[in-house]
């Protein structure tokens, strides 16, 4: 290559490393009476408001002035923030999609976004938006920074209360904001600088644009937002407010003796209260968490657990700083009591002395509790206590109808503290603490964790370590565990590499209030990427990245695999996306999981699997999505593929349905099916058939009263070819075929909920599920086939559920007045 073109290259990158140098700053201007919100910016004193110009755009092009003009204004009071915006367009142009709140990514509405950096650590965030049909979205933005990155995280769980109207103009659209602050935090100081920035999309062109220029190509969002400089004499108000709420409904359940009718009532309260400027307490009374999204439940032919999300705000709102160190697992909380599944086992058949009459699937929660908050100084703190309720089963003998109570769950108490101090140059030190104490001392746990993260002064480079000990004690068994994990990335720039270690014991164990899919591990890891943001003549934008890793056993020290992996994305000029997957192990390797038993190993053979996907232009009436891809391996009638296909339509501005279809299909399977007389691991050659689909449908009466139902059904079918047990290096001796083994998993659920948000903060929820019953059995020999299956799983019995829940937020700020 010429010196003179090699010189060019390297300014270029040098240039895209600095660009965010620039950071644009608004005097804080301060108003003596409130704005009043009526989506209008005719009162006089607008007019002597600075206004933040000069839209960069982040998306497509980089760094482009905004294609469209977009004036914001912003000042405040003692009570509020107030920003106006008016944002030029063709009113044809001008796309306002009705959604649920806080439904706003890749729909077909026009977006304005607010961001406040409170503190100013360029690492935590407040997000407000607002589309122009007048729907709200909120979100909490936190950075969690690794030799691999950043990852940017918004907690869209969060919700505040904060007033906004819209409006449609001859040559564009307006929109007026007011955030009271007691709907965010901020330290109490005489003058004050906040990190500010204004984003928006315009959803005609595809066009993203920020007040204050982003660059991609640098690792972070927030420390790369402007200055609102010289906010005075402002005082965080008295936050407190209250959300009592009445639940009532029924459900009907069947089982093997007919159906157990339910008649469901509930109340509770949910308070928040601003202990001062920096924290904030969160309790729940009696909370009620049955109007959410059923779990995507599905056949687990794995040695490890099933993680789910979870769609309980109290434990997902807010958590920034207790998801920070990867220790707490919120479903731990108010999970299933540990020993109902065991009930069912023993007395579900119809061969059992007892019948049951009661086995809760849900351990209930007396209270839960939180604290959280930053104090001026950047030191965060995170508390959180929950109490669950003792679990009893109740059964009758068959015989003479006598009643017997089992405990399926004791009384649990779980704590999680943390402790996270922002250093320079968005460095961090993070303490976490979980603690799990059961009555009658059963089982009690103690985790901790150190984590550290390190930026250089020009925010290239990270250097992060961790490490973590578990103390397990009680009358079941005492161990101790560690895990501690090492790694140094290149995070900035066009081309971006890191590498890594890790080691965890063989008696490591967080998973009393985290979640570890496996311990007993030690590897190592690198990775390397190339990502060239700025557009061709025929791309927006394309990356290419390769990784290995190479992993053994901690205990005995012993090698199980190694893994190599690629990928090519590409971002088209007509906003088509295509992501290219390559993964392989190119050698025989061990796994020491799937047997289940100590000292067995089953050998697997060696792989490759190609993939594509992609998805056509989110603005469309009909976006699709496509996944497809397959692998093969050297062993015989071994191939495996799987697809996915998903569209979605929008109907109206008002009316959208979606629907997706996962089919995967694994020729030979291999994987542990059973033990013998002699306790030996039985390993099975099967072929697997797998099935989702899910169907939903929105109906958005206004920017606050939505309609959804959402059904989803999972089938799976095993069938079986071949039975082995293990030789001592894992390799395979045929046996004797073992018939009747053959499973037919279904799972069917229909959620539907209606939504009403009446006033600022309260909202009528009207939730009806309907769901396969636990105890059904269809014949996988005589209904191997989707279509027969599926006929058959409406035969069966369901269970329905119907509830009404009304929740009323009081503000004392507005009672008080």
């Amino acid at each position: 290559m010429h010196k003179s073109k090699l010189f060019c290259i390297i300014i270029l990158i040098c240039l895209s490393i600095t660009a965010n140098a620039q950071e644009k700053t608004l005097q804080a201007i301060k108003i003596n009476h409130a704005v009043k919100i009526d989506g209008n910016l005719d009162e006089v004193l607008w007019q002597s408001v600075p206004a933040a110009t000069d839209f960069v755009s982040l998306y497509p092009v980089i760094g482009k002035p905004s294609a469209r003009k977009s004036i914001v204004k912003i000042a405040y009071d003692d009570a509020a923030v107030y920003i106006g915006a008016y944002f030029y367009d063709t009113v044809a142009n001008i796309r306002r999609q009705l959604t649920a709140r806080d439904v706003i990514d890749r729909q077909d509405a026009d977006v304005f976004t607010i961001g406040l950096d409170t503190y100013h650590d360029r690492q935590n965030a407040f997000i407000f938006q607002v589309t122009p049909a007048g729907v709200q979205g909120d979100a909490r933005e936190s950075q969690t920074a690794s030799a691999n990155g950043t990852s940017i995280v918004f907690d869209r769980s969060w919700d505040a209360v904060w007033e906004s109207k819209t409006s449609i103009k001859s040559d564009g659209w307006v929109a007026e904001i007011k955030i009271p602050f007691s709907a965010i935090r901020f330290a109490k100081k005489d003058v004050q600088q906040w990190g500010l920035n204004f984003g928006r999309i315009t959803r005609k062109i595809n066009e993203n644009s920020t007040w204050n220029p982003v660059n991609p190509n640098l690792s972070g969002d927030v420390n790369q937002w402007g200055n609102w400089e010289g906010l005075k004499n402002i005082t965080p108000p008295l936050r407190l407010s209250l959300s009592p709420y009445l639940s009532g409904g029924v459900r009907v359940s069947p089982t093997r003796n007919g159906t157990i009718t339910e008649y469901l009532k509930s109340g509770g309260m949910d308070v928040k209260y601003g202990i001062n400027e920096s924290f904030t307490l969160d309790m729940t009374l009696v909370p009620d968490f049955a109007q959410v999204q059923s779990d995507n439940v599905y056949l687990n032919l794995s040695p490890f657990e099933i993680k789910f999300d979870d769609y309980r705000s109290f434990f997902t709102e807010g958590t920034e700083l207790f998801n920070k160190a990867g220790l707490f697992y919120s479903r731990r909380i108010g999970a299933a009591p540990a020993g109902a599944s065991g009930i069912l086992q023993k007395y579900g058949s119809d061969t059992a002395s007892y019948r049951i009459e009661k086995n809760p699937g849900i351990t209930k929660l007396y209270n839960a509790t939180k604290l959280s908050g930053r104090t001026k100084t950047n030191l965060g703190i995170g508390f959180l206590n929950a109490v669950s309720a003792p679990m009893y089963a109740k059964l009758q003998y068959k015989n003479d109808g006598t009643d017997s109570i089992i405990l399926t769950e004791p009384l649990t108490n779980y704590n999680i503290l943390v402790v996270d101090k922002i250093l320079k140059n968005r460095s961090s030190f993070t303490f976490t603490n979980t603690n799990v104490l059961r009555k009658n001392n059963s089982r009690n746990a103690n985790v901790s964790g150190i984590d550290l993260s390190f930026f250089d002064k020009k925010n290239i480079h990270n250097y992060s370590l961790s490490g973590k000990y578990s103390y397990i004690w009680g009358s079941q068994q005492t161990t101790t565990g560690f895990k501690s994990e090492g790694s140094y990335g290149k995070v900035s720039g066009i081309i971006r590499y890191s590498a890594g270690a890790a080691v965890i014991s063989n008696t490591y164990d967080p998973n009393d209030m985290g979640f570890l899919l496996n311990n007993n591990l030690f590897g190592y890891y690198g990775s390397i990427s190339y990502n060239m943001l700025k557009a061709t003549p025929k791309l927006l934008n394309y990356s290419y990245r390769l990784s290995i890793h190479n992993n053994y056993l901690y205990k005995p020290f012993v090698w199980t695999d190694f893994k190599v992996g690629a990928s090519a994305s590409y971002l088209f000029k007509n906003f088509w996306d295509v992501l290219l997957q390559f993964e392989t192990r190119p050698l025989w390797y061990n796994d020491y999981f799937e047997p289940r038993t100590a000292g067995s190993v089953l050998k697997r053979a060696p792989y490759y699997y190609f993939s594509i996907s992609g998805s056509t232009d989110s603005r469309k009436k009909l976006f699709i999505n496509y996944f497809l891809g397959g692998a093969e391996s050297p062993l015989p009638r071994d191939p495996y593929w799987t697809s996915t296909l998903g569209f979605r339509y929008r109907f109206s501005d008002k009316f959208q349905l979606s629907s997706s279809l996962v089919i995967d299909q694994d020729k030979g399977n291999w994987g542990f099916s059973y033990k013998n007389n002699f306790g030996e691991p039985i390993i099975a050659r099967r072929n697997i058939n797998r099935n989702t689909t899910v169907f939903s449908a929105q109906y958005n009466f206004t920017p606050r009263m939505n309609w959804t139902v959402r059904m989803r059904h999972n089938w799976t079918y095993l069938c079986n070819t071949n039975f082995y047990t293990l030789k001592k290096d894992g390799y395979w001796n045929e046996i004797p075929f073992e018939n009747d083994r053959n499973r037919n998993f279904n799972s069917f659920n229909i959620d539907m909920f209606y939504t009403w948000d009446f006033l600022w903060g309260s909202r009528v929820t009207v939730a009806w599920k309907n769901a396969i019953g636990n105890n059904v059995y269809i014949d996988p020999y005589q209904n191997n086939k989707y279509i027969h299956n599926f006929a058959r799983m409406f035969d069966n019995p369901h269970s329905n559920e119907l509830t009404v829940k009304v929740v009323y937020f009081l503000d004392w700020l507005k009672l008080k007045r």
